[in-house]
């Protein structure tokens, strides 16, 4: 069975064809340019569902309905709920909890079954705490690296767009910059997993920046790419086993 699966972040798409739990091709574009999309899957073998996770609002969804017009297929939009794929969702109003959050959440819980940390690094960070019974117990969310950066240099006279580099102690605004973010989201996810109270816990690290945090914490962790698309795998195959 093919599934395509869809992860609509705040800045890229991220995509891949999955068939008995391998994935034969995978890509990503920049929202601006989702329109490609449609090009792009054209070229692909039918799939026999489309599992989406969509965080980038209401005409995005709209825009990847068009790119997967080739084939009759609804696309299945992922939602939280309050319990599904092993975990439950202590979030007040479940339904509220992202989809990409969501996901990612499912995917950790998979491969690890114990308490973990979960840190999707993207536009935003994420920081999300699961029980070693898979309650999801909460979680944080912060401006991205970059976006630290970029909200700092619009609103500082003095500021600077340059992209800088970590230092123990910056000498140059650049610099400051990029480790203050740095070390604002090392701290964070520090802060949280020691909340864990948990010896065995681990982070699961995702996300396109989670390569400039990765150097920066010394945790327990294990560094998982496409994080939310696994999600959307094992979400999709369980629907398909009629779970």
């Amino acid at each position: 069975m093919k599934i395509l699966l869809i992860d609509a972040g705040n800045s890229r798409i991220k995509w891949a064809l999955a068939e008995n739990r391998v994935w034969s091709q995978q890509g990503v574009v920049e929202n601006a340019r989702v329109t490609t999309l449609r090009t792009i899957f054209s070229e692909l073998p039918a799939p026999h569902k489309i599992v989406v996770s969509n965080v980038a609002g209401q005409e995005m969804a709209q825009q990847l309905q068009m790119a997967c017009a080739t084939w009759p297929l609804p696309l299945e939009f992922i939602t939280a709920h309050a319990e599904k794929c092993g975990i439950r969702n202590s979030y007040q109003q479940a339904q509220q909890l992202g989809s990409d959050r969501w996901a990612a959440l499912i995917a950790a819980w998979q491969q690890e079954h114990t308490t973990c940390l979960v840190i999707n690094c993207g536009t935003a960070t994420t920081i999300d705490a699961l029980s070693a019974q898979g309650e999801f117990l909460g979680g944080l969310i912060l401006p991205g690296v970059d976006m630290m950066q970029r909200s700092i240099a619009a609103g500082v006279v003095q500021a600077t767009t340059a992209s800088g580099a970590w230092q123990a102690f910056p000498r140059n605004t650049a610099d400051a910059l990029f480790t203050g973010a740095i070390q604002a989201t090392a701290g964070a996810i520090c802060l949280q997993f020691e909340r864990l109270l948990a010896p065995q816990a681990r982070c699961i690290l995702s996300g396109g920046a989670a390569y400039k945090i990765e150097p920066h914490l010394n945790l327990p962790l294990v560094r998982v790419d496409n994080l939310v698309l696994r999600g959307l795998q094992i979400i999709g195959q369980e629907q398909k086993m009629g779970a």
